[in-house]
Parts: structure tokens; C-alpha cells; sequence
């Protein structure tokens, strides 16, 4: 049985109750390794032909792609949004395996689940070499000491480039001021799509290949985890699970001493305060699921139930001589939004959460397994500010409550000032982008006027690579300009830079929006004669609210239109009088163009069903 989404946690792994484990599992033979890489560079494909190569299913047997991404909204965008555990054998060694996401907005995941591994796999596109999120997630490795083994992927690419690559990669160690004995990293080469590695690039694949010589290296490259079994126990938990039937589960591993089921422990809490708890349950990764054992020790990783209330952070220790590990350092948030509570015309239509306390509630419950996001109340108004790394992170958010039946409205990402002896500061982006040579220009010139830097540029294959610092507010929204500028053929990733001096104004919208007069219904006749006036976001037949956004103005003021204009009909007819309807498909806006869009004055209205765009001043009554 595979536990659902809660807490705004996703659920991968079933619990296999059937058979209660009691192998104990030595120290030596266990290795905990993570998987980095920047988004879409194949952690979670070498992850399944990790786990197929080592025997783990039957030949027959139906094994979903992307095995790891178990949520909804990951197998959606193909991306990996929260961190899983998971585990195979190679031989007599038992592998832990932590996924983790390649995305900067959820590198607060990134940074917590490292402290379960004791060494990490870095993948790197063997085209594109080392991205963005590269940078971020070995930086978050590297401050961990772990030792790196880099897996350069994709190479049945037509256009890999692997000598270069692993160039760019010592380079970007050598950068990060790697010690001696991590920057001498053994390399493999692999396509995690047709499930083989070599030690070579050219090397001769037979028989369809082999992972094999990944497990290998793990083995050989990876230390087992230290930590001494007669010391006192402390395990501090790195991210939270659920089960229906046990609550909350906190996952961690084992940094010293034993635990036991029904063991009295203490919970060293983040406020410094100690809980007495009693172990319940007691689950060890096996494969994609759980397994429940009566014991754990020294180097394993576990998932732990007994305390209702467990949060990311806190440390499983000894009740005689609790001793907590330090708490994990989470880089600081850069973006914030507001949280109100839905109050337009049609509020309450089609969600079940819609009062101010369900939102607080729900996002008191996501800061308990989400360490990065800040929420605080609102000083002038009902709702609630949150904090999060990137619009990514918030949005993603924002779409598992919509899922799960909240209603809510947000505004306009805004990024978090800072002032420093007099100095206003402003988060400055770390921007990567690959286009074709004959856009390269009109790229240059619009991140110019967003005041972004170009730092480096470089050609190859008739693609252009440049590297910006640009201001975070300057990336607010030029996403879908940028997919315009490219003919959506380009790739931009980013991540954070550090804070520098406030940059100025940057325009956001330049042009105006179209506003509903009234309460009414769309009609196709009024629709057909208002997309001279701009580009509709509606259809006909649409319900509509006074106030409510369909469409952007052509020019730089708003305009209010009535969408529901009929035409005048009279007893009349002459041939050629009546002008054919015919109406340009609508633009539609994902939630994520949605808060690009909208400026200060505006907010997205978010429920299950429908997302709307509204001004501020939208009238209280429907007006039907």
C-alpha cells in the first residue's frame, strides 16, 4: 500500500508489513551515497537501472519509469521536487541510495539529506557539461567533505563532448577549492537511458551493457558510514515521511549508538527543549519500499515513528546523556509572496479549505518537513507572508494546495532586501543560458535591460553559452520572454548568487490589462471584437466577476471591458451585412506565467478547479 500526500510531503514508499527484518547489518558492508546533479541530467533514470541491473525485479515484471518521482507534479514536469530514499545490493553490501532534487528553489532539501550520505554521485551532461545547480549541489557536497565520484551521463549523445566536460568539471572543483583527496575523483561514463556504464567513452559496450561498474566504484570509491555502536544513540532527522496509520516519520541515519523498538529515547527539539518518546516503529530501506525491522544501528538509514510532532532537524538521542548534533544550516530565503485568504465573488465555489485558518494551519504543517520556507502573519491584513527560495519553490507549493482543496489568493513575488551599513541589497542570480547564435542579440539586450552582467560567452555547434549576474527581480516573469526571444529553442537555469548593491528600477509589465466591467458571461460576438484591443486569456462562455483580468491590453493603460456584449439585432437583413466570428484560440497561463504576470496592484485567485487573475480593487458583489 503506497502512503498518499500529506503534509506537503510526498509519499513513495510502501511499507511491507508481511515479514518484520532482524538482519543485522554491519557497519562495513553498508555505503550511503547521494545523487546530485543539475535538473534533468538523469539522477532518477540511473537511479531505476541502478536498482533493474541489480536484480530486484523479475524479468516480467511491469516496473514504472522514474521510479523515485512519486508525486503527481514530479512525474508532470519531470523533475525531482523532494528528496526519497531507496536502496539495492551489490554483492554483500547494502547501498543507500538518497535521490535529491537538481533544482536550486529545493536546494533546502539538498542541504539536509546530505547529512545522511557519506559520499555523493555528481552526474554532468556530457553535452552540457556542468550547470548551474552543478555548481549549487557540489558546493553543498563538498561542504560536507564527501568524497565525489563523477558520472558523466547522456554520452550516446550525438553531440557529447566528454573530454571537455571533464575538464569543466576539475575546473569547477579546482573553483570551489576542493582538498587534494576529493579532487582526485574517479570518472565513469555512462547512459543511464540505455543502462550502461564504462571506464572509457569509447570503450565497446556488450550484451546491451551493465550498471555494474557504478556499484562498483561505490564500493571501492564511497567509505562506510563511522560512528561508533557502543556510543550514546543520536540520529537527526533529515526529511519527514507519513503513513496513515503511524502519523508522521522521521528519516535519518544513525550517526552513533543502536535503537530498538519500544526503546525509551529524548528528542533534542530546535528550540533546545527535550521530549521523552518511546520507539513504535521501526522501518529500513529496502528496494522502493519499507521494511519494517525491530532494530537499527550504527550507519543505517531508517525511518522512525513515535512522535507525532517530529520536524526536520531535531535529533534522536540518548534520554540518560542527550547529547543533540548540530542543526542543520538552511541558506536563507530570497523570494516572498502573500497568502490571503480568497475573498472574490466567487470564493468558496469549488474549494473546501477557505478560511484564513485552513491556510494557516496547512502552512504550519509544510514548515515542519520544509526548513527553507518561512511563514509569518501578515502586519496589515489577513493572510500570511511566505518565504521560499525561488518562484519555483512557492509555486509548487501553491499547486499542492490547490490539489489537495484549498483556496487562497497570492500576489506578486517580491525578492528579500537586505540593509548592511547604510547599503540597500538585493539578491543578485548566477544566470546560464544556451541559444542558437542567431537569437544570441536580442537575449544580450533584453537581460541588459533587466541589468544583468554578461561574464562569460562561448560558442560551440552553432549554440551560444552566456553566464550573467543579474538581479533576481530582473528573472521575476522574463521566462516566457525569453522562450519568445529563442522561438522556444533555448535553456536558461539559474541560481543564487549572493546579495549585492540595489540595482534600480527594472520594469516589470509594460502594457495594461483588460478588466471586466461587470458580472457576466462571455459571449463570442463581444470576445471577437475585443482581440483588436489585446490577447484573451478567456473563452466564451466563461462566468465572470467585476474586476477579474482577461486578457492583456495592446497598449500601456488598463481598459475596462464588457465581455458579455451582445450584438443588436433588428428585422433587417441585407446579404453580406454579418461579419463571420472568428476567434483566436485564448492564451493559456499556467500558474507560474500567471505570477509573472501580474503587477503589484493584481493577484492570482488559486482554487482547485480554476486559477483567475484579478485587480486588487475588484468589486465584492458578482453583479449577475
Amino acid at each position: 500500500m503506497v502512503a498518499p500526500l500529506c503534509n506537503g510531503v510526498a509519499k513513495n514508499h510502501p511499507i511491507d508489513e508481511t515479514a518484520l527484518g532482524r538482519t543485522v547489518m554491519r557497519q562495513e558492508d553498508i555505503r550511503n551515497v547521494a545523487i546530485i546533479a543539475h535538473v534533468d541530467h538523469g539522477k532518477t533514470t540511473l537511479i531505476d537501472q541502478l536498482f533493474r541491473h541489480s536484480g530486484m525485479f523479475r524479468d516480467n515484471q511491469a516496473v514504472a519509469e522514474r521510479l523515485m518521482d512519486s508525486m503527481d507534479l514530479e512525474r508532470e514536469r519531470g523533475i525531482t521536487i523532494t528528496a526519497k530514499n531507496g536502496s539495492y545490493r551489490y554483492g554483500d553490501v547494502h547501498i543507500n541510495i538518497i535521490d535529491t532534487p537538481g533544482h536550486a528553489d529545493f536546494g533546502g532539501q539538498v542541504e539536509r539529506v546530505l547529512r545522511m550520505a557519506d559520499g555523493a554521485l555528481l552526474l554532468v551532461d556530457a553535452q552540457e557539461g556542468p550547470m548551474p545547480q552543478t555548481y549549487f549541489v557540489l558546493k553543498k557536497a563538498l561542504a560536507n567533505n564527501l568524497p565525489v565520484i563523477v558520472v558523466i551521463n547522456k554520452i550516446d549523445k550525438p553531440a557529447a563532448r566528454c573530454d571537455w566536460v571533464v575538464d569543466q568539471v576539475f575546473d569547477l572543483f579546482v573553483k570551489l577549492e576542493a582538498p587534494d583527496d576529493i579532487l582526485d575523483f574517479p570518472v565513469l561514463y555512462a547512459s543511464a537511458k540505455e543502462g550502461y556504464a564504462v571506464a572509457e567513452p569509447d570503450q565497446e559496450v556488450s550484451d546491451g551493457g551493465s550498471m555494474a561498474l557504478v556499484s562498483e566504484m561505490i564500493v571501492d570509491h564511497i567509505p562506510p558510514p563511522s560512528g561508533s555502536k557502543d556510543g550514546g544513540l543520536q540520529m537527526q532527522v533529515g526529511t519527514i515521511d507519513y503513513s496513515p496509520y503511524l502519523g508522521r516519520l522521521g528519516i535519518g541515519k544513525v550517526v552513533n549508538g543502536t535503537m530498538a523498538l519500544n526503546q525509551p529515547i529524548a528528542v533534542a527539539r530546535r528550540d533546545g527543549s527535550i521530549k521523552p518518546v518511546r520507539i513504535s516503529k521501526i522501518y529500513r530501506f529496502e528496494q522502493d519500499h519499507k521494511v519494517a525491522v525491530d532494530s537499527a544501528s550504527t550507519g543505517e538509514i531508517v525511518a522512525v515513528a513515535g512522535m507525532d510532532d517530529v520536524t526536520v532537524g531535531v535529533t534522536f538521542t540518548d534520554p540518560e546523556s542527550p547529547r543533540p548534533l548540530p542543526l542543520i544550516d538552511i541558506d536563507p530565503p530570497t523570494i516572498s509572496m502573500d497568502f490571503i485568504p480568497n475573498d472574490s465573488p466567487f470564493a468558496g465555489r469549488e474549494g473546501k479549505y477557505v478560511t484564513s485558518r485552513h491556510l494557516k494551519e496547512r502552512l504550519d504543517r509544510e514548515t515542519l518537513a520544509d526548513v527553507a520556507l518561512q511563514v509569518e502573519p501578515l502586519e496589515d491584513g489577513v493572510g500570511f507572508k511566505v518565504s521560499g527560495r525561488g518562484e519555483l519553490h512557492l509555486s509548487i507549493l501553491i499547486e499542492k494546495m490547490r490539489r489537495e482543496g484549498y483556496e487562497l489568493q497570492v500576489t506578486r513575488p517580491r525578492v528579500i532586501m537586505r540593509r548592511e551599513d547604510g547599503q540597500l541589497l538585493e539578491p543578485y542570480e548566477k544566470l546560464t543560458v544556451d541559444v542558437d547564435e542567431t537569437v544570441q542579440g536580442p537575449v544580450i539586450e533584453r537581460l541588459g535591460k533587466l541589468k544583468g552582467q554578461l561574464e562569460e560567452m562561448s560558442q560551440s555547434h552553432g549554440m551560444t553559452r552566456m553566464v550573467f549576474n543579474i538581479p533576481t527581480r530582473g528573472l521575476l516573469g522574463y521566462r516566457p520572454r525569453f522562450m519568445t526571444d529563442t522561438k522556444g529553442m533555448g535553456t536558461m537555469s539559474y541560481v543564487f548568487e549572493g546579495y549585492g548593491p540595489h540595482a534600480g528600477e527594472i520594469a516589470n509589465r509594460i502594457n495594461g490589462v483588460l478588466s471586466v466591467k461587470q458580472g457576466c458571461t462571455s459571449v463570442a460576438y463581444a470576445l471577437f471584437n475585443l482581440q483588436d484591443r489585446g490577447t484573451l486569456f478567456i473563452e466564451p462562455g466563461v462566468d465572470l466577476y467585476a474586476g477579474q483580468i482577461i486578457g492583456e491590453n495592446c497598449r500601456s493603460g488598463d481598459l475596462v471591458v464588457n465581455p458579455a456584449k451582445g450584438k443588436k439585432l433588428t428585422n433587417v437583413r441585407a446579404a453580406g451585412s454579418d461579419e463571420a466570428v472568428i476567434l483566436t484560440p485564448p492564451t493559456v497561463l499556467s500558474l507560474e506565467d500567471c505570477l509573472s504576470f501580474i503587477n503589484d496592484d493584481e493577484l492570482v485567485e488559486v482554487t482547485p478547479a480554476s486559477i483567475r487573475l484579478r485587480k486588487r480593487a475588484a468589486s465584492k458583489q458578482a453583479g449577475r
